[in-house]
């Protein structure tokens, strides 16, 4: 499934930020034109058997293709083997079937907005508004199945939690915080917040510790100035989920460490 869906983000990535539709045309070869056959199309198999090439002008096909399609059917994988268990773990089983859902779909998006944000600087209003349709109703209809309503209004206090704070970066920072991290902020708050307080905290703690790290360290190696332009998109995915996999670990430590836990 990972490497089916690794294989549209790769279209998704591409024409998305054009404005093409990721429907129409079929693909083709940017070099000859040629519509790639369905056999030239299977996820990673066909760039191997292929070498890497067109089958009809010899045009290198990029490496980034077959990656991003291994990437995401092993991302797919972690997601799984983390979350699968609380699918039969003593609650509903359509309840666990919901929140690993929305997780798979989360993860499908992390990876084509982190790769467009590299790209071109933005987060597409496409990919990022319907976002909160699907994560609403997956969550929502996983609380409606188990009956924990409060993760759910938990949710939406993190879902305008941490969109306030980033809204309120954007305003006093004029530059420095786009208003598409604006609305992701809304996104990974709702998610983070479902799962608890904990991976929220560390979730939104993380990106900013990522991204301010990888600052850092482009401007001591003069790969970058004060005033240069760094995608933050890749560090807000990166941190949540961090904040997903290990924020209840990372959360009972640190209360731990203060005495509270």
């Amino acid at each position: 499934m990972g490497l089916l869906v690794g294989s549209f983000l790769n279209v998704v990535v591409h024409r998305v930020p054009a404005g093409i539709s990721v429907v129409r045309p079929p693909s083709a070869c940017p070099g000859c034109g040629h519509e790639i056959r369905g056999f030239d199309n299977v996820p990673v198999l066909s760039w191997i058997a292929l070498r890497g090439r067109c089958r009809d002008c010899r045009a290198p096909i990029s490496a980034r293709y077959p990656a991003v399609e291994l990437a995401t059917a092993v991302l797919f994988t972690v997601v799984a083997v983390v979350f699968v268990p609380t699918i039969t773990d003593g609650g509903s089983s359509a309840g666990g079937a919901g929140l690993l859902l929305a997780l798979l779909y989360l993860m499908a998006i992390s990876v084509a907005l982190a790769l467009i944000d590299i790209d071109t600087h933005r987060l597409p209003n496409v990919i990022v508004l319907p976002a909160y349709v699907v994560v609403v109703v997956l969550l929502g209809g996983a609380s409606a199945v188990t009956g924990d309503w409060g993760a759910f209004v938990r949710a939406g206090i993190g879902l305008v939690g941490l969109g306030t704070v980033y809204l309120v970066l954007a305003l006093a920072v004029p530059g420095g915080m786009g208003m598409g991290d604006v609305k992701l902020a809304g996104v990974l708050g709702f998610v983070l917040a479902y799962l608890g307080w904990g991976p929220l905290a560390v979730g939104a703690f993380a990106a900013f510790l990522l991204g301010g790290t990888f600052s850092l360290v482009l401007m001591s190696t003069g790969r970058a100035g004060r005033r240069s332009g760094i995608p933050f998109g890749p560090w807000m995915l990166a941190g949540a989920w961090l904040g997903i996999f290990l924020g209840p670990v990372i959360w009972a430590a640190y209360l731990g460490a203060l005495g509270l836990g």
